[in-house]
């Protein structure tokens, strides 16, 4: 079953990185601009077909695709060429790659909630025996948590989250109670051992949950569109945990890391139902997760080179003169390079955590 859930895991990196391709394809041709080449698949061509100014190909290794814009990458006479292009037009279609990515998300999930019957909401419904912070001044029976620590609930599962990056004694929250928001600051949650509802004792905050409102059309689209916004903070929350040194080389995961991580989510899974259904979450947080990698300001990646025309519109406005696109070229070359370096370092460090 391993290599089953290994040609998933390839096979999940080659739509989503074809489905990147394909909004910047789309985006193109909504601009009129030349599309020489849109390929599913990198490597030898297996089929290629003319049609019009596009050459369409089908190629031999399934890891994803290319669209090939003229005027991309080098200064084209052609009018329909990208270089020739305007500003918003040039943005649209930078970051249309990125949004395609970020729909196929949310499209998964609303995909893998059509089954749900309802869902969890942040309503307390009890204490536990032990809990420190439940009264007037504290948290009351009916409160739904809306954000812990300045960060907004989205989900249910967001309160282990954020509580989890807190403290451990104390929090920020904000609480709808009888329709109007509660500010509750340095409540008392300490994290640890109390008694659940049926009398077992565990490690957390004291919380008891329980309440669901029922999963009708327009809930699913609201939590769809709440779990995808919740993975594009998990994006974020990392981030801020890599730059402030929270956060090191062993919790970063390349290619090997996400395809081990894949398999280990399948085989865990306890009915082929529940691994195709897992994986599919995994691979909407994937999505997401590179829908928002692809628009930081950084050389090589789609948000560089939104970065790049940003700076160069700058210079234009108070120097009457554009940057140089060899200067571009010089930077996003040296950028691709320290990123390809820096994803060896981590796909090293993945097939070293597989032996250990």
């Amino acid at each position: 079953m391993t290599i089953v859930f290994i040609l998933a895991a390839i096979l999940i990196f080659g739509v989503l990185i074809a489905v990147h391709e394909l909004g910047h394809f789309l985006a193109a041709k909504s601009c009129g601009v030349r599309v020489n080449e849109f390929s599913i698949g990198m490597g030898p061509a297996l089929w290629h077909k003319q049609k019009g100014e596009t050459q369409y190909s089908l190629r031999a290794l399934p890891i994803g695709g290319f669209c090939a814009l003229e005027g991309e990458d080098e200064d084209s006479e052609d009018p329909s060429a990208l270089n020739r292009q305007g500003f918003f037009k040039k943005l649209w279609i930078f970051a249309a790659g990125s949004l395609m990515n970020f729909i196929t998300g949310f499209l998964i999930i609303l995909l893998l909630y059509v089954g749900a019957t309802g869902f969890y909401t942040t309503a307390l419904t009890g204490f536990a025996p032990e809990f420190p912070s439940q009264g007037e001044s504290g948290l009351q029976k009916g409160d739904e948590i809306v954000s812990v620590n300045g960060e907004r609930i989205y989900l249910y599962s967001d309160l282990g989250l954020l509580l989890g990056l807190g403290n451990g004694k104390t929090a920020d929250l904000v609480v709808l109670r009888d329709g109007q928001k509660v500010k509750l600051n340095d409540l008392a949650l300490p994290l640890q051992s109390y008694t659940s509802s049926d009398g077992s004792t565990y490690t957390g905050y004291g919380l008891y949950f329980g309440e669901t409102v029922p999963a009708t059309a327009l809930n699913k689209l609201r939590f769809g569109w709440a779990n995808t916004m919740d993975f594009v903070r998990i994006v974020r929350l990392s981030l801020q945990m890599l730059v402030t040194g929270k956060a090191g080389i062993n919790d970063i995961s390349g290619p090997v890391g996400i395809v081990s991580t894949i398999t280990q989510v399948g085989q865990s899974s306890t009915s082929a139902q529940d691994a195709v259904e897992n994986i599919l979450y995994f691979a909407a947080l994937i999505a997401v997760n590179l829908s928002v990698m692809n628009l930081l300001p950084l050389p090589a990646l789609d948000g560089g080179k939104i970065f790049f025309m940003v700076i160069d519109l700058f210079a234009v406005a108070l120097f009457h003169r554009r940057i140089p696109d060899k200067y571009e070229s010089y930077i996003n070359t040296a950028g691709f390079a320290l990123l390809m370096g820096f994803m060896l370092i981590v796909t090293f460090h993945d097939v070293f955590k597989l032996f250990q």
